[in-house]
């Protein structure tokens, strides 16, 4: 399993705060377990599968965000007593839906691995 020091120095993370880290790599790499187990997935370099678990995380951690009104699209911000608003509706918010989740945990995951159905 990917710990925070790699999240930090090889993935270049800077979101997930450590608290948070080990539930958020676990579910990542559930989820990267589920994708071995459906797909044909290949690692092109060593670090590559800690590099896609680190990325579907930070998406994890920004869905665990918005899901909890603290992240999306800002809206509006004041900087004078510090104020910011997301908004959670619209053309420029992120798709939360089970789908589009599960599609952005793909996508993650695909800039570091290759993933084949059936046969390549």
């Amino acid at each position: 399993m990917v710990d925070f020091i790699f999240y930090r120095t090889k993935y270049k993370g800077d979101t997930i705060p450590s608290a948070d880290f080990p539930s958020l790599i676990k579910r990542a790499g559930d989820q990267l377990a589920r994708y071995k187990r459906i797909y044909i997935v290949t690692a092109p370099e060593a670090d590559s599968e800690g590099m896609a678990v680190c990325a579907m995380a930070d998406a994890l951690y920004g869905f665990d965000l918005i899901a909890n009104g603290e992240g999306g699209a800002v809206r509006s911000a004041s900087i004078g007593s510090v104020s910011a608003s997301y908004s959670g509706a619209g053309n420029d918010a992120v798709d939360v839906t089970p789908v589009g989740q599960a599609r952005e945990l793909f996508r993650c995951a695909c800039l570091y691995l290759d993933i084949y159905r059936g046969v390549h």
